[in-house]
Formats: structure tokens, sequence, C-alpha cells
């Protein structure tokens, strides 16, 4: 993804995330670290204004956390479960994010997830949060699940195992809307924006295309008692794009 959502060298690539955070960043401190976060994950030139606010929650709590437990759609292949890669780190310009190796062993071996290399090699849903991740804490491991038509109690299930370890951060990648009017946009996203707020687990993909992975975070929080609120909620019309045909961002943190 590098060079296409994201510069590819990386000074152009620290300076722009930089430059994301600076200038998206919170009117009141974060008291606690946040269990979890919602963020979009189109090119950082439209999305990443709205992905630094939530981001920005971090800055002063990156070292509570080991590891992330970050899950995301499936865009390009089809795939009807959960799938990991078998690689031992994610690269992107600003070096490269270690997964935990013997975790997602574990949870092949037990069968919530599946090894799948391919589907996570042409997925961008993952690998445009990186410079957020890297530029947060690099030593941070990272857990990458690509949730595809997968059940939704099998993933509120695996994201609850996220959310009980207090080390560990869950952050669900997702768009909103795509390719409405700004209005249309705005209202769709608003009233995606109130069930994702009392956590009602019922998106469809025309309110989020990781609406899976939304509707299994939604789920496994409202179980722990958590709430949501709302970080920011824009649209590339408000960024970087024409107001014709608009895609959805919200940011979102549970706590």
């Amino acid at each position: 993804m590098s060079g296409t959502f994201y510069p590819g060298r990386a000074p152009d690539l620290q300076a722009q995330v930089q430059r994301l955070l600076d200038d998206n960043a919170p009117q009141e401190a974060q008291a606690a670290p946040p269990r979890a976060l919602i963020v979009p994950h189109a090119g950082l030139v439209y999305s990443g204004p709205v992905a630094a606010s939530a981001y920005n929650l971090l800055r002063t709590h990156a070292q509570a956390y080991a590891r992330v437990l970050l899950l995301g759609p499936n865009h390009r292949m089809p795939l009807r479960s959960m799938a990991v890669p078998s690689t031992a780190g994610f690269a992107c310009p600003l070096g490269v994010m270690k997964l935990d190796t013997a975790r997602l062993r574990d949870w092949v071996d037990h069968g919530w997830v599946e090894y799948n290399d391919e589907v996570h090699r042409l997925e961008h849903c993952i690998e445009v949060q990186l410079p957020f991740l890297l530029s947060a804490n690099p030593h941070w491991q990272l857990l990458p699940v690509i949730a595809g038509q997968a059940p939704k109690e099998a993933v509120a299930e695996l994201i609850g195992r996220g959310l009980d370890s207090a080390d560990t951060l869950v952050v669900v990648s997702s768009d909103l809307s795509h390719y409405h009017s700004y209005g249309i946009a705005q209202r769709i996203d608003r009233a995606t924006s109130q069930h994702i707020e009392r956590l009602e687990a019922d998106l469809l993909p025309d309110q989020a295309c990781g609406c899976v992975a939304v509707n299994g975070l939604l789920r496994a929080a409202a179980r722990r008692g958590l709430s949501v609120h709302c970080v920011d909620l824009r649209n590339s019309g408000d960024t970087a794009g024409p107001r014709d045909r608009v895609v959805g961002y919200g940011a979102y943190a549970f706590a």
C-alpha cells in the first residue's frame, strides 16, 4: 500500500502522520487508556484526519499496551471466516510491526481463525493503520485479523479475548457509507453513528464496510459494560474529495 494509500518514503510519511496528529488533537485529554477504537481506512489524505483524531487518544497511553488486535474487512477476496497471516511481521516505510505469532498459532490451533496469506496480501484495511500504530509505539506486537462473512458470535468471542486482556488494544478498521452525495451520506452516517453509540450490533454493509468486525466489537463491548463515544464523524467531502460521491469516516473510542 506504500505509495498508494500513503507516501512511499519514510520522511514524507512520518511528516504526514505527524501533521495529521497535530492538526486533529482532541480538545480534552483522555483520562484513561481506551479499550478499543474504530478507525477508517482510506488513503491518509482522505480518512487520515478522522483516524488521527482517534489515534491521538493513545499519545499518553501507548505504553499501556503490549499488543494490538486489529480487525478489518475483506475488500478483494471472498472469505467466509476470519483469517490471519503466517508471516512474522507487517512492514511499511516507518518500520516493521512484529506479529504475536505464538498467539496467532494458538488461535489457529483452536479453530478460531485460519491462516490465509493471500487475503492479507491484497488487503489495505490493516496496512493503512500501520503508520499510526508504529508512530504511537514501534514495540507493539500485532494480531491482524481479516473478518470475512464470519458469524457475529465468533467475531465477538475473538474480540472479547482482546478486551479481556488489559495489555491488548482492540482496533476495528472500517469506513462508513460509500458513494452517496454529501448530504445523503451525512444523514446515513449520523444514523449509523447512533447505532454504534448505543452499542447496537446490527449494522449492514451499506452502513459500514467493516460491519462484521464492528458488530462483533459492539456485541463484545456491550457484554462487558463498556461505553463508546464518537470522537469524529466526517466524510471525504470534508477532507480532500468532491461532494458528489463521498465516503463516510467515523472514529470511536470504547472505555
